[in-house]
């Protein structure tokens, strides 16, 4: 059976290890490796290193495309902040996406109709497995799919506009 002072060695090295790797991988050079030293059973453990702050949302690139389902959102809605802190308003051309930057501008075309409006992202979503947008109702109205609930779309990234975050 190991002693504890070896398991902890073992345990020690290896996050050493994973720490080096990470740090590889996110292109900074590997920290010069530590000499393998017996470890008191007394000493208090080492502190844990702080952790990696999450990525900033990526940037879309006017031009960017994609394709799926869409569904829309309505007036139960109207007044509850948004993930960007605005306040929804159903009848602005609003829409949620999960990862597109607030305040990207991107016009969603029907593909069953060929109708298609600009709007400006401001909230994430959709929750629903294979949905790729939730729009407003004032958008799902322009792209004639309010009764249907759920159409095909295209997403375009045509720009930025400013988000106004709440107070």
């Amino acid at each position: 059976m190991k002693s504890l002072a070896s398991l902890l060695t073992a345990a020690l090295s290896l996050a050493g290890s994973l720490l080096a790797s990470a740090a590889l991988a996110q292109g900074a050079s590997a920290p010069a490796p530590a000499a393998s030293k017996a470890v008191d059973a007394a000493a208090p453990a080492a502190p844990a290193a702080p952790a990696a702050k999450a990525p900033a949302a990526p940037v879309a690139a006017t031009g960017d495309a994609m394709s799926g389902t869409a569904a829309w959102y309505g007036r139960k809605f109207n007044g509850r902040k948004t993930a960007s802190g605005q306040r929804f308003n159903a009848s602005a051309l609003t829409a949620a996406h999960p990862s597109l930057p607030f305040g990207s501008r991107v016009k969603v075309t029907n593909t069953k109709n060929k109708r298609s409006v600009v709007v400006v992202i401001n909230d994430r979503g959709p929750s629903t497995p294979g949905r790729i947008v939730d729009v407003s109702q004032a958008a799902a109205q322009r792209l004639g799919f309010t009764r249907a609930g759920t159409t095909e779309v295209t997403l375009e990234v045509v720009g930025k506009a400013k988000v106004r975050r709440a107070k």
